[in-house]
């Protein structure tokens, strides 16, 4: 495994998107535990990105331009659901000891929609693994799980990072109502800024 896959990996991972928004939104208002529920559900949402790569479905939304702008738009209605019910639920963004905790099914679910309705990662990773594969390796396909699996890891581990920073300063704004409501309107800013720059993207 070379230090160039590794370093883009860390890279592309730590640049801040939806499923670092969403973890960290999931830090303020639930704590750490959350945010590490919420850094599983977001690296979840990568697998079926990773198996459409490796079965060759990206080659279609690659050369369909319906499939892409099907599955884009679907993502885009999604991050804008996410902005509205920041906005319109005020726990959503709380740190409030008596708001009922989110289960942590629900909260996988959405981290999974989250990257699940993003073709960009699926043409990523069609673009991306393919670099760092020799084709004329006997086990190509074990070569690629691997870098996937390397590429997940590192998806949790900096997510959840994220996260629980996040959570070790939420008790400082507990008795700053305001400044939680500035939150909860940077995150529902943050969604939106993801979907109009999702609804930009060409293939």
């Amino acid at each position: 495994m070379s230090i160039a896959f590794l370093l883009t990996t860390l890279i592309v991972v730590a640049t801040p998107g939806t499923g670092v928004v969403y973890t960290l939104a999931a830090g303020l208002s639930q704590g750490r535990r959350a945010s590490v529920v919420a850094a599983f559900g977001s690296t979840l949402g990568i697998v079926p990105h990773i198996l459409a790569t490796l079965t060759g479905a990206a080659a279609l939304l690659h050369t369909s331009a319906t499939a892409f702008q099907v599955l884009k738009y679907a993502g885009v209605a999604y991050l804008l659901h996410m902005a509205w019910a920041t906005l319109r639920d005020k726990d959503a963004i709380s740190v409030d000891g008596g708001a009922a905790p989110v289960p942590a099914g629900r909260m996988i679910v959405r981290g999974v929609l989250i990257n699940l309705l993003n073709p960009k990662l699926t043409i990523f990773f069609f673009a991306f693994l393919p670099q760092f594969v020799d084709p004329g390796e006997p086990h190509v396909l074990t070569r690629m799980l691997l870098l996937s699996g390397v590429f997940m890891l590192a998806t949790f581990v900096v997510f959840a990072l994220y996260g629980v920073l996040a959570a070790s300063v939420r008790r400082q704004v507990v008795s700053r109502p305001r400044v939680m409501a500035w939150l909860r309107r940077g995150f529902a800013g943050s969604f939106v800024a993801l979907g109009a720059t999702l609804v930009t993207a060409d293939r």
